[in-house]
């Protein structure tokens, strides 16, 4: 038995439902029983088939501003997450943040865009983008932690509703560990993997430690995580948004795109379009009353 989660925050409706039910008729899937997580902003929908990708597509199709989160039912509540940082647990990119305090944000958010749809390889990028912040006073680290680094909505109670209820939880970002633990800290993981900026004499000497957190390293995380814990590949989430996610997308149970660039997208099993973090909360079957924020 499968189940597609249906989750609108601004108001899910009888109608999304139905048009829901309509879309898995047409691709031959039998619709079961409607269960109300949230009333009003989600809901799970029961059905047999044998094809997510489809469902996937017919009901993104069907239901624009609905969220949807399509898995087998057994399987819904995770065991691991793997998270990236920028653009997914926070709501910047540090890198271009800090380049604005550079005064060269245009520049290197250009870089990074384009780095996270896959054009650029990661490593390089990451290279000349950091090479443009040489001798960057380090205070303003802490300056952009304190002014520019904001969670993003839902990040807190998914974390920690999922660790609970005994869940393991990892924050691996392509980032920097300035960020990433103090980021990891306030969220709730219980660690953090990521590069690290050199500094000298108080300023940034424009290279990070290699070797780098890429996307093999993100990958190679989540296998190391599932060993420790001792689950399969189908108890581990993993949530991103760009193109250096999309090892670790793919080598988990549920691959979620978040608000991603089109690459990672079609790489994931699911996609949040529309809602912020706590879609993960509702894919899993937690009401807002379950949640630990």
């Amino acid at each position: 038995m499968y189940v597609a989660t249906l989750v609108r925050a601004d108001g899910l409706a009888a109608e999304d439902i139905a048009a829901a039910s309509d879309a898995l008729a047409q691709v031959g899937c039998v619709p079961g029983p409607v269960q109300w997580i949230e009333p009003g902003v989600a809901a799970d929908l029961s059905f047999t088939g044998d094809d997510l990708p489809i469902v996937r597509s017919v009901l993104e199709v069907a239901l624009p501003k609905v969220d949807v989160i399509a898995q087998v039912a057994a399987d819904r509540r995770r065991m691991l997450i793997i998270a990236d940082m920028d653009s997914t647990m926070i709501t910047v990119e540090c890198i271009d943040e800090l380049a604005d305090y550079a005064g060269i944000k245009a520049q290197v958010a250009e870089v990074t865009e384009a780095a996270m749809r896959g054009e650029l390889d990661f490593e390089a990028a990451l290279d000349v983008r950091v090479a443009l912040l040489r001798g960057l006073d380090s205070g303003v680290i802490a300056r952009c932690l304190v002014e520019r680094v904001h969670l993003m909505p839902g990040a807190q109670a998914l974390v920690r509703t999922m660790r609970h209820n005994g869940a393991a939880a990892v924050l691996v970002s392509g980032g920097f560990t300035a960020f990433a633990d103090p980021v990891a800290e306030q969220i709730g993981f219980e660690r953090a993997v990521a590069n690290r900026l050199l500094i000298f004499e108080g300023q940034l000497t424009g290279t990070v430690a290699k070797p780098i957190v890429d996307s093999a390293t993100k990958r190679e995380q989540l296998l190391a995580e599932t060993a420790r814990i001792g689950c399969g590949l189908s108890a581990v989430l993993a949530v991103g948004d760009g193109a250096n996610d999309i090892p670790m997308i793919e080598a988990a149970g549920l691959g979620v795109a978040y608000h991603a660039k089109p690459k990672t997208a079609a790489a994931a099993n699911a996609a949040i379009r529309y809602g912020d973090l706590s879609v993960l909360l509702y894919a899993q079957g937690y009401a807002r009353r379950d949640w630990v924020v």
